[in-house]
């Protein structure tokens, strides 16, 4: 099988922990990242879940604190007024 080469940057701290982490596995990076294309490339996904910080609105306190406001809006504690804008269809 014909080979090619791949180049690219990472942070020098990041690889260093990489090259240790696969040297513990018993395999080098060019290992790791091989068997890490022939998974994408079977799959066609990345073979590992990867999600951004949960959005602070769904974050558990958040939740809770919402929970409890709606506890409180059925028992009619800790209700405001609010005036209503009316606003005109064009």
């Amino acid at each position: 099988m014909a080979q090619t080469m791949i180049n690219f940057r990472m942070d020098e701290n990041l690889k260093k922990g990489m090259e240790q982490a696969c040297k513990d596995m018993g395999m080098s990076m060019t290992t790791a990242f091989t068997v890490f294309a022939t998974k994408v490339s079977k799959e066609r996904r990345i073979p590992f879940e990867i999600a951004a910080d949960p959005d602070p609105f769904y974050s558990e306190k958040n939740m809770a604190r919402l929970r409890a406001a709606v506890a409180d809006a059925k028992a009619g504690r800790n209700m405001t007024k609010h005036e209503l804008i009316e606003v005109e269809d064009d």
